[in-house]
């Protein structure tokens, strides 16, 4: 009998810096806490030489340490050194992105895990290649979406804009994680949180909405079962 694949599950946001690798890691770990196997993916990490930071960030978050799929490199389809758009690192580099290559280690991975959090970089909207963005890939390889949104001034456009974006392209969303550690002015956070939720049930977005807080707050046993209905509900 063929085994049947895992689901693999895309970690977008809204921005840069905006907090994927740490909801990566959170979503993760409340997966194990639930019983799940679970790998983290890093499509594309620059900025970095011999290891994708990123993928150390989720190991550590999860209590796990560097994987032998880590250390074969099947976590990190792509590595580069300077730290900017893919598109742009890849051609520093001298080399090309193949969006094919990160489907197949991402397929690969789902034959030993029940779960795939592949971590995207940048935004919806960063050039994966020079005719190819995430968003688009996202949508041709039909993955479900987790957005990464924060209470920052400013990210209120560009989190609609963004719901607006996979409303428009029919894609599924999963859920959105609202990252809350930059939060300075309290008025400002709790109106962007309605307004996402708001516009979750305007685009017909039945999925969980998550506020997600510094990674101290998740120590105890069992804190990080909520992030697992990202993946789990539905």
């Amino acid at each position: 009998m063929t085994k049947e694949p895992g689901k693999i599950i895309a970690i977008t946001g809204i921005d840069t810096d905006i907090g994927k690798t740490i909801a990566t890691g959170l979503i993760g770990r409340g997966l194990l806490e639930a019983g799940r196997s679970v790998i983290t993916h890093k499509a594309v990490q620059t900025g970095c030489d011999d290891v994708s930071e990123d993928i150390v960030a989720h190991r550590n978050i999860m209590g796990l340490p560097r994987q032998q799929v880590d250390l074969d490199g099947k976590t990190c389809s792509y590595l580069f050194p300077v730290p900017c758009s893919p598109h742009l690192a890849a051609r520093l580099a001298k080399r090309s992105i193949d969006p094919k290559k990160i489907t197949r280690d991402a397929r690969e991975l789902s034959m030993h895990y029940q779960f795939v959090l592949l971590e995207g970089a940048g935004g919806l909207f960063v050039p994966l290649t020079e005719e190819v963005t995430l968003i688009d890939y996202f949508s041709e390889e039909k993955v479900p979406v987790i957005l990464v949104s924060s209470s920052r001034l400013g990210s209120l456009n560009h989190t609609l804009a963004s719901l607006e974006a996979l409303h428009n392209r029919s894609m599924s969303l999963s859920g959105v994680v609202y990252n809350r550690h930059d939060d300075s002015d309290l008025r400002i956070a709790e109106d962007s949180l309605d307004m996402i939720s708001s516009n979750l049930r305007k685009y017909g977005f039945n999925c969980p909405l998550i506020e997600m807080y510094g990674v101290e707050n998740y120590e105890a046993p069992g804190a990080c079962l909520p992030f697992s209905t990202l993946c789990l509900a539905g």
